[in-house]
């Protein structure tokens, strides 16, 4: 399996895991505008077939946001959407982000579980966040940075 930017033609691949994940889905052209947008936008590969995808981006100087991330319901549970989230968090820390946040779906305990293995904390609900009413919860994580990694933009000169 690998891990790499997405492609234009991965879209379609990208749009069909987006259908079969959400009760909500992003259509298409929300998904490339993202991308048009500059965010980042990964996807992993297994035997030439997209399997899943993360997208993310830079809100604040030093705040990262994961705005989707779903993996194929066939290809669940083989540590696909952990190494799409650690790639991103090392895209993140090339840019000196120190936090990255997301938001979840209060009544998705299987992706909050996730995020929390992955060290992301809950932090405070959102009432009424989605179309339908659901509240969201608020997640995050501070990105610690190893000795000698860059920690602020004075040191990067």
């Amino acid at each position: 399996m690998i891990i790499r930017e997405f492609k234009r033609q991965d879209i379609k691949r990208v749009l069909e895991i987006e259908l079969t994940s959400f009760n909500d889905p992003y259509p298409a052209n929300v998904l490339v505008d993202i991308y048009n947008l500059g965010a980042g936008f990964l996807v992993a590969q297994q035997d030439n077939m997209v399997v899943g995808y993360i997208i993310f981006w830079i809100r604040f100087e030093n705040d990262g946001h994961i705005i989707s991330i779903a993996v194929d319901k066939k290809y669940q549970r083989k540590k696909i959407g952990t190494q799409l989230v650690e790639t991103a968090q090392e895209i993140f820390k090339k840019y000196n982000v120190k936090n990255i946040r997301l938001e979840v779906r209060k009544g998705n305990h299987a992706a909050r579980k996730f995020y929390r293995n992955m060290g992301f904390v809950e932090r405070t609900p959102v009432i009424n966040y989605y179309e339908d009413g659901e509240d969201a919860v608020i997640m995050d994580k501070f990105l610690e940075f190893e000795e000698g990694e860059v920690q602020n933009k004075s040191e990067k000169t």
